[in-house]
């Protein structure tokens, strides 16, 4: 294991994370994965660890991360710790520097309209040999007979041919943040066993399993819940304008989240939020989720 390693407190453990981006407010889709990765978590005697994935400012919404960690505890969600992914740019920083020395990432310098719609630059700047400026980002050199396979926990196996869905994609972006593929693959490769969480990210796990691979690190056993649509047919999401859960009516929300997830009614005699989830973890299985 790479100098990345694993953290020591998390050791030995079943660790589990919720990791919102503070770009909204928390809607009903993210209760749903916030709610599942923590009875998972409980369910298995492990820890919860909520991880606030706050690397690209121009995005953040002001006060969105003290709405959303309010809106977790009202709902009974307590973690055992809270993070801030923009505090580990040294972690970030080194796992760029460990690409660079082993040959395995190049810096690019296309814009968006050269590359077209498939928005890949698969050879011409890797032969060019450019270096670091105002107008490069940095991409992982993905081969194109690269394949991943995982085990999904919810969804079963999952097959990627990463080489030609997703070849040479971005770890630093020209504006020098860190792209989110690399910064979740660096804080769930030290430590984090279990990752529950929304399809719309299962795109997204191959490309950090094959990053977590490359530095050394462990991975995560990934399940990937079934989304929520709105009434026009949408994803709730915030980039669609996704309405935040309403704090004052915490036993509904449960009870809504918790039917998306297959677990069985709880008594209507439930009247407070921890006991609700109290009660939930000890009817949880991932089994129930739908797929």
């Amino acid at each position: 294991m790479s100098e990345l390693g694993a953290d020591p407190l998390y050791l030995d453990r079943y660790v589990g994370r919720f990791a919102p981006s503070p770009t909204g407010p928390l809607h009903a889709g993210s209760m749903i994965a916030a709610l599942a990765s923590h009875l998972d978590a409980k369910r298995n005697g492990g820890l919860w660890l909520v991880r606030i994935d706050d690397i690209d400012p121009p995005r953040e919404i002001p006060g969105a991360s003290k709405g959303i960690l309010e809106a977790l505890k009202a709902h009974g969600l307590n973690p055992d710790a809270i993070e801030y992914q923009s505090h580990h740019s040294d972690r970030f920083t080194r796992a760029i520097e460990q690409l660079k020395h082993q040959g395995n990432a190049f810096y690019c310098g296309c814009s968006r309209s050269s590359l077209g719609a498939g928005g890949v630059c698969v050879s011409a700047c890797q032969r060019r040999d450019l270096s670091e400026t105002r107008t490069t980002s940095l991409r992982v050199i993905v081969p194109p007979d690269t394949h991943i396979e995982f085990d999904d926990a919810i969804q079963g196996k999952q097959t990627f041919d990463l080489g030609k869905q997703h070849p040479n994609f971005i770890v630093r972006r020209k504006d020098g943040l860190f792209a989110y593929q690399l910064a979740a693959a660096c804080d769930d490769g030290r430590g984090i066993t279990h990752v529950i969480r929304g399809c719309d990210l299962l795109e997204s796990t191959p490309r950090q399993l094959f990053l977590q691979s490359l530095l050394g690190l462990s991975s995560p056993q990934y399940g990937h819940l079934p989304l929520v649509y709105g009434p026009d047919g949408h994803k709730l999401s915030k980039q669609t304008g996704a309405h935040g859960v309403n704090n004052a009516t915490p036993c509904a929300n449960l009870r809504a989240a918790a039917e998306h997830l297959g677990i069985p009614k709880a008594p209507s005699s439930i009247g407070e939020p921890t006991q609700l989830v109290e009660w939930y973890v000890e009817r949880w299985h991932k089994n129930r989720v739908p797929r």
